[in-house]
C-alpha cells in the first residue's frame, strides 16, 4: 500500500486541512510502534529523528517546525523498506550527532519542562532554540565527535573546576576563534552563561538595599529607592548618582522548582527518591536515616495527605558564612543558604551533587539579624510548594505528570548561624534555646558562664553529689520540653522590629523586655504553614561547633 506523503511538503501547514488530516494518519501510524515508555522518535526539522518524545510532542514539533524534507522512507513508523541500506533513510545519532550525550540531556529537561494544557498535550518552548540550533552545528567542518553544545559545556565545566576567571575564559575563547576561524563558539563567557541558563542551570539576580532593610523584588523590583530607608538603590557620588548605574548589593537565588524537577527527568533519580520510603528500617531501636526519627515520624502523622505521596520532597537548611577571598586580613563574610534532599539514601543525600545552592548572600557584613530579609525568595517559593504544588514528570512512572509538593523539615548549623535563622538570641542570660527562659547562668568576672547541666544526669549519678563544680549537689530534675504552644505564646509577646542596618531605622538599638526573654523578632519561617508543628526546627552541627572551638582555644 502506497502511503500519501505530499502533505509534509506543504509549507503553509496552520491553515491546511490536507497537512492536518496527513499528520493525523501519520500519528496513527506510529501509534503502534511507541517504546514500552510512550516515546518515538520525532521526525520534525529540529529533532530530525534524534530526539524521542511523546505522541503529543511530536504532533506538536511537526506542526510548528515542518517534517524532515529528505525523510521519505518511514522506517521508525511501521513503514517496510526493502533496501535497508537505502540512501534516503536518514540515520540517528549520525554524523554531528554521533554519541553526543546533549541529546539524552535535553531530551530529560524538555519532556520534564513541557506545560500541559487542558487537552493533554504539551506545547513546545522556544527557549530551546538557541539549544537545539548549537545541538545540530558542528564544532568545526568535519568533526562529527563533538557539536558546538558539548563542546562548551565542558569548557564551562573546566572552567569551574579550575576556577578561572571570566577575563581568562574570555580570553581563552579569543584564542580558539583566532586559532581555528571556522570553530561555530561563542565571543564570550557572558554569551555562554545566558546559552547554559537555558538549560535551568541559571540564577536570579535580586537587587538588596545598602543597609539590608529590603530587596528590590516583586512590587518594589521597580523602585529607585528603599521602602523602608528611602536609600537610593545605586551608589553615589559627593551626592550625585555615578555615570553608570553601580549597585551596592545583589543577592544571587537560585529558583528551587526547577532544580526538584530536574530530579525525576530522568529514571535513576527519580527511582532514588523513593528510597526514604522503601529503604527505611523495620526496628524502631535502629536509625540510619532521618526517615527512622521521631521528628519525621510526627511530621508525617500530622500532614498525612503530604506523606501519601513518597514523592512529595523533603528538604534541609544550612547556612554559614565564608570568607571568598581566602585572606583572614580582609574582613568580609558571604552567606550561601544549602537545601539538601532527603528523599535520597544516607550515602547520597550529603554528597555535593545533591546539594542545591538556594541563595549567595552578600556581603561585607554577615546578615545577623536581617537574615530574614534575604531568605524571602526561599520561603515564598516554599510555601508555594507546599500549598499548591506543581505539574512534574516522573521519568519512574512511564513519564506521568503528578503535583510535586515539598516542606522544609529543619535546619542545620553551627550555633551563631542558628542565632540568626530561629531569631532567638545565642547570648546573655537566657542564651540556651533548649532552656530557653530556664537557662540557669551567672557572670564571672565579667562574662556570663553557663551551669546546671548536672540536672540531665540520672538521679543516682556519682557527678549530681560532686562538689568540684560548684560546691553544691545536685537536686534538681531535668528541665520540661517547651512545645509549640509555649512557644506560639513567647513569640506574642515579642514586638515587630524594623530590619536593617541603617542608624534611624532597623540600626537603632532596642532594649528587649522582660516579656520578650531572648526573641529578637518572629521568624521568617513561620509564615510556612507547617513550620509551628515541627517537633525539631534547628539542629546544631556538633562537629562544625567543636572544631571552631578547637580553633579560638588553640589557634591557627
Amino acid at each position: 500500500m502506497t502511503i500519501d506523503k505530499s502533505w509534509t511538503q506543504i509549507r503553509k501547514r496552520s491553515n491546511s486541512a490536507v497537512f492536518w488530516q496527513g499528520l493525523q494518519s501519520f500519528l496513527q501510524m506510529a501509534k503502534s510502534h511507541v517504546n514500552d515508555r510512550g516515546f518515538i522518535r520525532c521526525p520534525c526539522n529540529r529533532c530530525i529523528n534524534n530526539v524521542k518524545h511523546q505522541l503529543e510532542v511530536l504532533e506538536t514539533h511537526i506542526h510548528r517546525f515542518g517534517f524532515m524534507s529528505d525523510y521519505n522512507e518511514w522506517i521508525y513508523y511501521g513503514e517496510n523498506v526493502n533496501a535497508a541500506g537505502s540512501s534516503n533513510v536518514p540515520q540517528p545519532n549520525s554524523g554531528v550527532h554521533d554519541r553526543d550525550e546533549m541529546f539524552e540531556l535535553l531530551e530529560d529537561i524538555i519532556s520534564n519542562d513541557a506545560e500541559v494544557d487542558q487537552l493533554g498535550a504539551q506545547s513546545s518552548n522556544v527557549q530551546y532554540d538557541d539549544l537545539f540550533t548549537a545541538l545540530n552545528s558542528e564544532l568545526y567542518p568535519g568533526v562529527s565527535s563533538f557539536s558546538s553544545l558539548n563542546f562548551l559545556v565542558k569548557l564551562m565545566h573546566l572552567k569551574v573546576m579550575n576556577k578561572w576567571i571570566n577575563k581568562s575564559f574570555d580570553e581563552l575563547l579569543k584564542l580558539l576563534k583566532l586559532a581555528f576561524p571556522k570553530m561555530d563558539l561563542v565571543d564570550s563567557h557572558y554569551e555562554a552563561k545566558k546559552l547554559m541558563t537555558k538549560m535551568g542551570l541559571g540564577y536570579q539576580s535580586i537587587h538588596v538595599c545598602k543597609n539590608d532593610c529590603a530587596l528590590f523584588w516583586n512590587e518594589n523590583s521597580m523602585s529607585e529607592t528603599c521602602s523602608v530607608c528611602s536609600e537610593s538603590r545605586w551608589k553615589m557620588q559627593a551626592g550625585r548618582q555615578t555615570g553608570k548605574n553601580v549597585l551596592h548589593k545583589v543577592l544571587c537565588y537560585f529558583p528551587l522548582a526547577p532544580r526538584l524537577k530536574r530530579l525525576f527527568a530522568t529514571s535513576k533519580t527519580a527511582k532514588l527518591i523513593r528510597w526514604h520510603w522503601a529503604g527505611k528500617s523495620t526496628d524502631d531501636n535502629i536509625m540510619r536515616h532521618p526517615v527512622d526519627g521521631r521528628a519525621w515520624k510526627d511530621f508525617d502523622r500530622k500532614h498525612p495527605l503530604f506523606a501519601d505521596d513518597v514523592r512529595n520532597v523533603r528538604l534541609g537548611l544550612a547556612a554559614d558564612g565564608f570568607n571568598p577571598f581566602n585572606n583572614m586580613s580582609i574582613s568580609y563574610s558571604m552567606w550561601p543558604v544549602v537545601l539538601t534532599t532527603y528523599n535520597l539514601p544516607p550515602w547520597l543525600c550529603m554528597k555535593p551533587e545533591y546539594l542545591m545552592l538556594s541563595l549567595l548572600i552578600p556581603g561585607p557584613q554577615s546578615p545577623g539579624k536581617d537574615m530574614d530579609v534575604f531568605l524571602r525568595p526561599l520561603v515564598e517559593e516554599l510555601k508555594e510548594l507546599w500549598e499548591s504544588g506543581i505539574d512534574t514528570r516522573d521519568a519512574g512512572n512511564d513519564r506521568k505528570v503528578f503535583k510535586m509538593r515539598a516542606a522544609l523539615l529543619w535546619t542545620m548549623n553551627d550555633f551563631q548561624a542558628r542565632s540568626s535563622l530561629s531569631r532567638w538570641s545565642g547570648q546573655s542570660y537566657k542564651a540556651c534555646p533548649t532552656c530557653n527562659e530556664d537557662t540557669p547562668s551567672m557572670r564571672v568576672i565579667g562574662k556570663t558562664t553557663y551551669f546546671g547541666h548536672r540536672c540531665f544526669l540520672p538521679s543516682t549519678h556519682r557527678w549530681r553529689s560532686n562538689l568540684d563544680f560548684d560546691g553544691r549537689t545536685e537536686r534538681k530534675c531535668p528541665l520540661g520540653r517547651f512545645s509549640s504552644v509555649d512557644i506560639m505564646d513567647q513569640l506574642r509577646h515579642v514586638k515587630t522590629t524594623i530590619l536593617g542596618k541603617h542608624p534611624n531605622y532597623g540600626g537603632v538599638k532596642r532594649k528587649r523586655g522582660d516579656d520578650e526573654l531572648n526573641w529578637r523578632k518572629k521568624s521568617i519561617f513561620y509564615e510556612l504553614p507547617y513550620w509551628v508543628e515541627i517537633e525539631l526546627k534547628h539542629n546544631l552541627d556538633v562537629m562544625h561547633i567543636e572544631k571552631n572551638i578547637c580553633d579560638s582555644l588553640l589557634g591557627p
